[in-house]
């Protein structure tokens, strides 16, 4: 026989009302798997409560809250995030700014985190960068040859960041040593 109420249990339920999940339990559950998963800043997990359908006020208290106790922490995450882009895939400040700008990091939290950074790191990185880039058997005397691969690897250098003088500084001291 079916429920007097016409939105009565379903089927199968055993006849007792579901207990709606407490949304503050429900958007910590959501931050807490995503800080599982890796570092975030807050405007990272902001946007993933705003998927999930959390409402605002919920979403900013729960981040506060965990702000409080120090789980999420945009300062730390910007320079984590900076080390460890700087090291792995040889982005100049340029290009890390822009990235940090991307999850929510300006200002001062992303200046104090960039100034992790020197000249003289950016310089080794892009050297680094060439050098495992440079082909040793390429006719560089050949200006034609020296000249393509100088624009492909200065662009190369952009591509991470680089201002075009550090670039094309950096390219021609490689290809000068081997030419």
């Amino acid at each position: 026989m079916a429920s007097s109420r016409p939105d009565g249990p379903a089927a199968g339920s055993g006849g007792h009302d579901a207990v709606e999940p407490d949304p503050h339990e429900v958007a910590r559950s959501i931050v807490l798997r995503q800080l599982t998963a890796a570092p975030k800043s807050r405007l990272q997990l902001q946007r993933k409560l705003a998927e999930r359908d959390v409402a605002p006020d919920v979403a900013a208290a729960v981040l506060d809250r965990l702000e409080e106790v120090q789980l999420v922490d945009d300062a730390e995450f910007a320079r984590m995030w900076v080390r460890s882009r700087a090291q792995t895939k040889g982005l100049a400040a340029r290009a890390l700014e822009r990235e940090l700008a991307d999850k929510g990091i300006t200002g001062d939290t992303a200046a104090e985190a960039l100034g992790q950074l020197s000249a003289d790191d950016e310089l080794a990185a892009a050297r680094s960068l060439v050098e495992a880039k440079l082909k040793t058997n390429a006719d560089y005397t050949d200006r034609s040859v020296r000249d393509k691969h100088t624009r492909r690897l200065v662009a190369m250098l952009g591509r991470k960041g680089y201002s075009p003088s550090l670039a094309f500084q950096v390219v021609t001291e490689a290809i000068d040593a081997l030419a």
